[in-house]
């Protein structure tokens, strides 16, 4: 008997759509001579932050209370080890195996997702065997003969006989990055915020309608337009995580490192969705421009003819302003509105603590 608990969102979709579909074929070719009941469930086993230590006692327990042969446990948490990001942590004494789907990448998760079960599985029942004086040589021959795409072997605890695959420190702690900012969703963003999606279109509409934005338009550079929309930008980015509590502190060196991530994907996920919601505003901003815009008002109240260069001006501090607007729409916005709306919600009880992917 097979579980695969999956954490709630995005693991538990794919453990369950990996048992229903190719696992078992997949079980049926590369571990033949046994038959093989998957069972999924779904429910985070720790609070995070949280340790793999702790993920393998939680996930011990369940298998024992599940009467389970060996559990996986699919986390939305960063894990590390000496630095490098844990891709997957097997322990055959115990029969438990850990994969950070994060770890894995925003890209293409489902296939390697499939390919480190099945190797994990392996090296499960390997060293279950091992340990027992049983068949586990050829089983580590076939193990040794297959790799996982961009996750090596660290090594193991001589104490707990656990074996770590670790990606790369640069390149795996960007795959993770990556990964957890991917879960997030931060594209919507600006779609969960009515506040500030108010706010933002009033400044946007009365930047529009007033010559003093024109002028001011037509007298500022490309650089202190830039200026100003990367101001609007920080400022908005600020009053969310700040004013919504988003920033966690470090309340141990324990799990110092995962809570560091937390925050980096917290500052990229909120500054994608603002800058999605800038650009968004700027399309509109430059629309509007042409369509209310009219020429001879333009000559009238800035004094020479309007060029093409002169609307993607307007648009653009118009666009700014209207991100000034967001920021304080933003700040009307409740805490609870703003994590919901930074970070994918997994369950009612995630919900409830504002958790973090």
């Amino acid at each position: 008997m097979l579980g695969i608990v999956g954490d709630p969102g995005a693991a538990y979709a794919l453990a369950r759509e990996l048992a229903d579909t190719e696992l078992h074929c997949e079980l049926d070719h590369r571990l033949p001579g046994a038959r093989w009941c998957v069972e999924v469930m779904e429910g985070r086993l720790v609070q995070p932050p949280a340790t793999d230590a702790e993920i393998v006692k939680a996930a011990r327990k369940t298998l024992l209370d599940k009467g389970w042969d060996v559990v996986i446990c699919l986390t939305d948490l960063p894990l590390h080890v000496e630095q490098r990001p844990v891709v997957a942590h097997a322990n055959p004494v115990r029969n438990v195996a850990i994969v950070s789907v994060p770890a894995l990448g925003a890209m293409g998760a489902r296939h390697r997702i499939r390919e480190t079960i099945v190797r994990l599985l392996v090296r499960l029942i390997a060293g279950s065997a091992e340990l027992h004086g049983g068949k586990g040589q050829s089983l580590g021959k076939r193990l040794r003969k297959v790799t996982v795409q961009r996750v090596r072997e660290l090594g193991s605890d001589p104490a707990d006989e656990a074996f770590f695959y670790t990606a790369r420190v640069l390149t795996g702690n960007l795959t993770l990055i990556s990964g957890m900012v991917a879960a997030n969703q931060p594209w919507r963003l600006s779609l969960r915020l009515s506040r500030a999606l108010t706010g933002a279109v009033a400044a946007g509409v009365f930047g529009l309608v007033t010559a003093d934005i024109w002028r001011l338009s037509d007298a500022y550079g490309w650089l202190r337009l830039a200026g100003t929309a990367l101001v609007s930008i920080g400022a908005t980015v600020i009053t969310l995580i700040v004013g919504a509590e988003l920033w966690e502190p470090v309340v141990t060196r324990r799990v110092r490192q995962q809570v560091v991530l937390f925050n980096i994907v917290t500052t990229i996920t909120v500054l994608i969705g603002v800058t999605v919601l800038y650009a968004a505003l700027y399309v509109l901003a430059l629309g509007a421009s042409f369509w209310f815009v009219m020429p001879q008002v333009w000559v009238a109240q800035v004094g020479h003819p309007a060029s093409l260069r002169d609307y993607f001006e307007l648009a653009w501090l118009i666009s700014s302003l209207a991100m000034i607007g967001g920021a304080l729409g933003a700040a009307l916005e409740s805490d609870d509105a703003v994590r919901a709306a930074a970070y994918v919600q997994r369950s009612d009880e995630d919900a409830e603590i504002g958790e973090k992917p």
